[in-house]
């Protein structure tokens, strides 16, 4: 007997150094995240770095495989892409989309998040949305439209289409987690949720914005701001010539991103004479860089422009990020795998839409759905949710602005210039709130359902 309770007492001493061992190494894991948010996207990928040697090194964790596969891919789009903006392609893509803008002025908080959402999610980067905001603005003032309206649904709804590109390092990174887990799930299956459930969240968010705040001419604070000589008028936006060779590289990156879509439907284009399939993460490298050649054979640009673009920066920062706090985060997940499927799995399994908060808030933090994805998803299939529910629960990592720091929420914010676009006393009550809330809720919603239905 007396032997038996000493064994009971060193198994409980054992698994409270345990759980003490689990707590220490989730401090490291969070204390990472915390300081590297203060240094930015790259600090944060730094930090993970110091991180995931801290629980190497001090408590014992095996690394496991760093996320290539991922990073290749964001790699290879970015090359594209930055390829594109070197010749062009992106000014070319502003252009249209600010045609389409100023064709229907009155509908403005409905056309503009539109817009945003198609050429962002031909793009793959939120970014271009800042060249499209003077001319939101513009619009919006000439037709006396409370600039808050359309501007704010559009830098959500810019965010909002990364989780259905297919060029979006966010979903790279879902498709690369995806494979690796064992999941035949397609490029092709995940856009069949994501186009129609981030297209119905825009929609449903553009028209509740559309009775949000008052109208210019009613409201006080405003005719005040004019009174005080405080509002200024839009400036007259001036374009540069483009090259002859802009719109070809636009269709050119266009046509390769269509062509991997449309291999993710049919495999038989990913089958080479050996008959063995390319995976899809593999073809959509392939294709990216494919369309990177088109484009400098035939548009010609200069690749030091390519090098200095603001894509292929946003592009090395979501690798570095990715590489370090993915990698970091990855490693303390797949160490006590066992232990949370035992008691976590079936809770959630019951209760998927916790796990979507879960995303929410550590997108919020973390700042980057692609960052989210890596880190937080392994989680979820870690605990056992099928892969067609991590698609479906996909859109819940577009909480990048729930603090308003991003790149899209600073800028818009700098645009406006009527002074309706604010961030609130208590800072959390910005204008951006609640299109965010409406649009990740809804996005998140109907992508779930989707997920039922069709995969």
């Amino acid at each position: 007997m007396l032997h038996l309770l000493e064994d009971l007492h060193i198994t409980q001493i054992h698994k409270g150094e345990k759980a003490m061992d689990v707590f220490l190494q989730a401090v490291v894991v969070i204390g990472a995240v915390i300081i590297g948010v203060r240094f930015g996207s790259i600090g944060l990928g730094i930090c993970g770095g110091g991180g995931l040697m801290i629980l190497n090194q001090v408590f014992g964790l095996r690394p496991t495989g760093a996320p290539v596969d991922v990073i290749l891919i964001i790699l290879a789009v970015v090359t594209a892409a930055s390829t594109m903006q070197a010749a062009g392609g992106i000014d070319c893509m502003v252009r249209i989309a600010e045609r389409i803008i100023r064709a229907n002025p009155k509908r403005i908080v409905f056309i503009a998040p539109l817009v945003t959402w198609f050429f962002s999610f031909l793009a793959g980067t939120a970014n271009i949305v800042q060249a499209l905001m003077p001319v939101i603005y513009e619009v919006s003032y000439a037709s006396k439209v409370r600039p808050e309206r359309s501007m704010t649904v559009s830098a959500i709804a810019a965010q909002q289409s990364l989780v259905a590109s297919p060029v979006a390092a966010c979903t790279a990174a879902l498709l690369g987690l995806l494979g690796s887990s064992g999941s035949s799930m397609t490029l092709g299956q995940i856009m069949m949720v994501t186009i129609p459930a981030t297209l119905c969240a825009v929609i449903i968010t553009s028209t509740v914005m559309s009775f949000y705040g008052k109208e210019l001419d009613k409201d006080p604070e405003y005719l005040q701001r004019v009174k005080d000589g405080l509002v200024l008028p839009p400036k007259p936006i001036e374009h540069k010539e483009l090259p002859k060779t802009a719109a070809w590289s636009a269709i050119i990156f266009v046509l390769g991103v269509v062509f991997a879509v449309v291999a993710g439907f049919f495999p038989e284009i990913r089958t080479p004479h050996t008959g063995k399939i390319i995976g899809m993460g593999t073809f959509l490298q392939m294709s990216m860089l494919a369309a990177a050649f088109l484009i400098l054979v035939i548009c010609r640009p200069q690749m030091k422009k390519a090098l200095e673009s603001s894509v292929l920066r946003a592009g090395v920062s979501a690798i570095i990020v990715i590489f370090g706090l993915a990698w970091m985060a990855d490693t303390f997940i797949s160490a006590h795998k066992a232990a949370w499927i035992a008691s976590m799995g079936s809770y959630l399994q019951d209760y998927p839409l916790l796990f979507a908060v879960v995303c929410f808030f550590a997108s919020s933090f973390l700042a980057s759905q692609a960052a989210t994805v890596r880190a937080i998803m392994p989680i979820g299939i870690a605990l056992g949710l099928s892969p067609a529910t991590i698609v479906g629960l996909y859109p819940s990592v577009n909480g990048t602005s729930f603090f308003p720091a991003s790149g899209p929420v600073i800028s818009t914010m700098q645009f406006d210039q009527s002074g309706t676009v604010v961030i609130g006393k208590y800072v959390l009550n910005h204008s951006f709130m609640v299109p965010m809330l409406t649009a990740t809720t809804s996005a998140t919603l109907i992508a779930l359902a989707l997920s039922k239905v069709l995969l």
